[in-house]
């Protein structure tokens, strides 16, 4: 199982245990690809910020 999947999984069981069960699979998955993404963001964003210092 990929690092995504099972972050996708893990996503899926906390909403579900909080009553959400509207969404699909390929839903918890591209919440997951935006997340990441956010925080490749963050990630470059506070190396560059500390490069600069």
């Amino acid at each position: 199982m990929s690092v995504k999947a099972a972050m996708a999984t893990i996503l899926q069981k906390q909403m579900t245990m909080r009553g959400v069960h509207s969404l699909t699979p390929s839903d918890y998955e591209e919440i997951i690809d935006l997340l990441i993404e956010r925080l490749t963001e963050i990630e470059l964003s506070l190396a560059s910020s500390n490069g600069n210092q």
